[in-house]
């Protein structure tokens, strides 16, 4: 299936302020040529014009079943009174439930333009199934909690059988992902970096959420949470992602820039839970790549990324520094978070040989009137309504406004059901 998608203002997200009117081809998948105008006799042909075509967002952090938990316990002080009701109620949830979350999940980023995303949570392989229905790309974590016997344990049990759930599709990829240093002891850490160096996978971690974080990990460790796995050789170089960071110091950013490691700016979920804002024009002044998140649905409450960018853009300017330039919101969205996931040759940009994941924004809404900078239209005026068309590996996943794949009605359906039996239990 070959298609040619025609006029439109063309993003590749390749240099900054770089943008064109013309046309994008799709063959088997990939995009196979980018330019002014393009004549080839495509199996379908879309006229784009009115229309931004951009590469696909990428999530670059997220617990996709949490949707579950969606307005939920929310208005809680801080991180810890928010897990001290969140943990108990995941202590019911089973695989069913987990594949109707990642169902529900999956469209909601599709709707929002997303077709790339970086999960941390249980039963993997249900999130899977819901990733190879829709046809979309994902980097799975197998999830890591308590001490080196456990993490063993679930590395020979769980990732084999992730594996073989996956090894046909070919668009999932697998991080070790240790929790949180609150929540995984030192040995664990220590195997999740052997077990990521031993795969060829990246190491997916929360780390300096919260100063009480911080505080706990000085009171117990002597060291902060960076310091502590540096020391203790567990930080994996240019192959790890840090989520939130947002407590990390002067010193501790120096160590992130030596390591090449990314950090997840997840600015709508560290606001909603008092947990405080990431420097972000600190870390792109110092060529650390930072990325996007939403975090789940139950801690934002939303998985929309086009929100979490206008966010992260006016987050950035309350702390009365210098903006980030849109372009540099946009690179978080989608280029950066390739290079987190180590996607990059695959993802991220619109050129030629790459993985056709492009969305069309339409720009004939009031909202995107006059549009004057298509890159400040996209993170200050953009909603996910204005998002038409999203294309997945060349299919289209989303059309109209419609998920291609599914009955949406059954999906909510569904997923209602599955937090009803919850509650029952």
């Amino acid at each position: 299936m070959n298609t040619l998608i025609k006029n439109a203002l063309v993003i590749p997200m390749k240099n900054d302020g770089e943008f064109f009117y013309g046309d994008i081809l799709i063959k088997n998948g990939k995009i196979a040529e980018v330019g002014e105008k393009i004549d080839f006799p495509a199996d379908e042909t879309i006229d784009a014009e009115g229309a931004i075509a951009l590469p696909a967002f990428i999530n670059a952090h997220t617990h996709l079943a949490m949707i579950l938990m969606r307005n939920y316990k929310d208005d809680k002080e801080n991180l810890q009174e928010w897990l001290s009701e969140i943990f108990p109620i995941e202590d019911k949830l089973e695989a069913d439930d987990i594949f109707k979350a990642s169902r529900a999940g999956v469209a909601e980023l599709i709707k929002g333009g997303c077709t790339t995303f970086a999960d941390m949570y249980f039963s993997a392989e249900e999130t899977e199934k819901a990733v190879m229905e829709a046809g979309i790309n994902a980097s799975l974590g197998l999830t890591i909690f308590g001490d080196g016997e456990e993490t063993e344990r679930r590395y020979l049990e769980r990732l084999p059988k992730m594996k073989k759930n996956a090894e046909s599709y070919g668009r999932i990829t697998f991080t070790i992902a240790p929790h949180a240093i609150y929540t995984t002891e030192k040995d664990s850490y220590k195997k999740s970096k052997e077990y990521a160096e031993k795969e060829g996978f990246v190491v997916h971690t929360h780390l300096s959420e919260t100063k009480k974080e911080v505080d706990d990990s000085l009171a117990e460790n002597g060291k902060s949470p960076l310091t502590y796995l540096k020391e203790i050789g567990a930080l994996s170089r240019n192959n790890m992602i840090l989520a939130h960071g947002v407590h990390l110091t002067d010193e501790e950013l120096e160590v992130v820039k030596e390591y090449g490691l990314s950090v997840i700016n997840n600015p709508s979920s560290n606001m909603k839970l008092t947990s405080g804002a990431l420097n972000v024009e600190k870390l792109i002044e110092m060529g650390i790549n930072v990325a996007l998140g939403t975090d789940g649905a139950s801690s934002n409450n939303n998985l929309n990324m086009l929100e979490e960018m206008h966010v992260a853009a006016l987050s950035a300017s309350l702390r009365g520094g210098k903006p980030i330039k849109a372009y540099d919101i946009l690179k978080m969205a989608t280029i950066n978070g390739a290079k987190a996931l180590s996607l990059e040759s695959r993802l991220g940009t619109i050129e030629s040989g790459k993985d056709a994941d492009i969305i069309l924004i339409s720009t004939k809404g009031l909202n995107m009137n006059p549009l004057n900078n298509p890159f400040s239209a996209i993170v200050y005026s953009a909603s996910s309504e204005d998002i038409t068309t999203v294309f997945s590996n060349g299919v289209k996943v989303l059309d109209d406004r419609k998920i291609t794949y599914a009955d949406e009605s059954e999906i909510i359906k569904d997923v209602n059901a599955a937090w009803s039996a919850v509650t029952r239990r």
